[in-house]
């Protein structure tokens, strides 16, 4: 029986982007069928009005009444799917869905619980942000310290789950810290995890990111915070 891959996407204020993203996501060719779980997290920017025109054939959409964070979002939008195969993908098209595939690969043949998206393992991407860049590899180097792995890129937004491994986390983190908890409790779960070159088209403040300096500090207290408690 063919397996189904849930494809949860946390939306906020992503006007420019979303149906482009939607028509990519509906577009890659993959040995699953999809489900695919949009969760509008109180955009102000008419995200909303083109959510209400997308039919429930395409899409499961929810909406939260007011911004929560990705996290939240995250949650919801996890409550709602049914399929054995998750993935989170993010609506501002910094990642591409092409990229499914090989994201799937190692979770269908059985080596993997969780496969992470690498930005750094060689993969095509926008030239951009170097303390950006600077703060990933930090985060990424702590995790690996406090948890005794080796990962190159702890906060992708594309991480794919098998589904009964994930519902077994604890998720609590509202926005952000949403990337450093799952990391720390895949970790502390001794999950199988792989990793796999992606591609990005990293934005600008001006083109519309949204993740700041400050969710750093949610970032290194996620991952001390879960290296002692769940």
């Amino acid at each position: 029986m063919s397996k189904t891959l849930s494809i949860l996407i946390p939306v906020y204020n992503e006007k420019a982007t979303l149906l482009e993203l939607l028509r990519r996501v509906e577009a890659v060719e993959l040995p699953v069928a999809k489900q695919i779980v949009m969760v509008d997290d109180g955009s102000t920017d008419g995200t909303r009005e083109l959510l209400k025109n997308i039919s429930p054939e395409r899409a499961i959409i929810v909406y939260h009444e007011r911004n929560r964070g990705k996290g939240a979002a995250l949650r919801t939008a996890l409550a709602r799917a049914t399929g054995e195969l998750l993935i989170i993908q993010d609506a501002d098209l910094e990642y591409d869905p092409a990229d499914y595939p090989a994201m799937l690969g190692p979770l269908l043949d059985g080596r993997a619980d969780v496969v992470y998206g690498s930005r750094f393992l060689g993969g095509p991407h926008r030239v951009l942000l170097f303390w950006h860049y600077f703060a990933n590899k930090l985060f990424t180097l702590l995790t690996n310290i406090l948890y005794d792995i080796n990962l190159t890129d702890m906060g992708t937004c594309y991480k794919a789950f098998l589904a009964e491994k994930v519902r077994t986390l604890p998720l609590e983190s509202e926005r952000f810290g949403i990337e450093a908890e799952l990391t720390a409790k895949i970790c502390k779960r001794r999950l199988r995890i792989y990793e796999v070159p992606i591609s990005y088209s990293g934005r600008t403040y001006c083109e519309g990111k949204k993740i700041t300096w400050k969710d750093g500090f949610s970032y290194l207290w996620c991952l001390l915070r879960y290296r002692v408690s769940d």
